[in-house]
């Protein structure tokens, strides 16, 4: 099991950027492929970008795409998402997810919210234009 602590939230202007953290409990966090969602006001929950437990599978949501970065240090049992050229539509609650990966599968990761098993409890972001 792993608890799931998001950081790094805040408001900013339109263009400015933003570096979120997740820290995960326990000394298993690398046994999971880890995803960063959002959910905005009266919207569905959406994927936005995931890795895998290596580190070596990534990939994101087309709109974030050239400008969100995921990365993972899991000496430090932590997950980012770095957020440059933030824009209003990027308004939204963040949330980190972990998916325990079987043993083997080090490049994995899933864009299906439904696979994961743990969320932290999200942080808010705010971007004014």
């Amino acid at each position: 099991q792993v608890q799931l602590v998001e950081s790094g939230g805040g408001s900013v202007q339109a263009g400015g950027s933003l570096r979120l953290s997740c820290a995960g409990s326990g000394r298993t966090f690398r046994n999971y492929a880890m995803g960063w969602f959002r959910q905005a006001p009266g919207k569905e929950r959406e994927f936005v970008s995931a890795i895998s437990r290596n580190g070596l599978n990534i990939f994101y949501e087309d709109s974030v795409k050239g400008r969100f970065t995921i990365s993972r240090d899991n000496a430090k049992n932590t997950l980012y998402l770095q957020m440059n050229s933030l824009k209003p539509e990027d308004t939204a609650v963040y949330y980190c997810a972990a998916d325990e990966v079987l043993s083997g599968r080090n490049y994995f990761a899933t864009r299906s919210s439904e696979d994961y098993d743990y969320w932290g409890q999200g942080t808010q972001v705010t971007v004014s234009s």
